[in-house]
């Protein structure tokens, strides 16, 4: 992705956070059958390799995984935050009115070669492992075992897995970084007020510049 040098974010335990706060990634590949997307929950094993593991699953009648398992490169985008930023929110524009609107905005991507699972017992830690991530913190959480034995193998033959080691990270925290402390204030202060919980959102991230 395009970044900008004042918005790169190069710390590793930071990009991790971040994907491992992250629920819904995309994937995206290229092979025989051209470019395609899924949206997929993502387990996140920072302790896995240089940079990390990523586990997921896609239905297998889902033709991705087809390019997949022919070893096609394949990009995991890991969304986050993002605000529209209004020319308002800059104190410096009472001295200097050329300012234009921008939008600011947090994201991992990861790339990597897809191993796909079509073993049952690994593709039943995948998704034993999500549920319970899920489901931790409600009162009563369910578990994959819940589920009938006899329905719970047809489920596990209706899906593959995926399991992706990291070899590139690259992130970006683009935060008005190129604005003056001022201005970052004022970007802060004016997405805090704002009625949209992911503007709120965004300007949690911006404290700590």
């Amino acid at each position: 992705m395009y970044n900008s040098k004042p918005h790169q974010e190069h710390d590793l335990g930071r990009l991790h956070q971040h994907m491992l706060e992250t629920r819904l990634a995309m994937l995206v590949s290229h092979g025989e059958q051209g470019l395609l997307a899924s949206h997929v929950p993502v387990l996140v094993a920072t302790g896995e390799g240089e940079f990390g593991t990523v586990y997921a699953h896609l239905a297998r009648a889902n033709r991705q995984w087809q390019d997949l398992e022919q070893g096609a490169q394949a990009l995991l985008v890991f969304p986050g935050a993002d605000a529209y930023v209004s020319p308002t929110y800059y104190p410096s524009k009472a001295d200097n009115p050329k300012v234009v609107p921008t939008w600011n905005y947090t994201a991992v991507h990861a790339w990597g070669v897809v191993e796909v699972i079509h073993e049952p017992a690994p593709l039943l830690d995948i998704v034993s492992r999500l549920t319970d991530r899920h489901e931790q913190g409600r009162a009563a959480p369910w578990t994959v075992a819940d589920a009938p034995a006899d329905y719970l193998e047809g489920m596990l033959r209706a899906i593959v897995g995926i399991r992706l080691p990291i070899t590139r990270l690259q992130g970006a925290r683009k935060l008005s970084q190129n604005r003056s402390m001022q201005d970052i204030a004022g970007v802060r202060e004016g997405l805090a007020a704002s009625t949209d919980p992911v503007d709120n959102q965004l300007a949690a991230h911006m404290r700590d510049l």
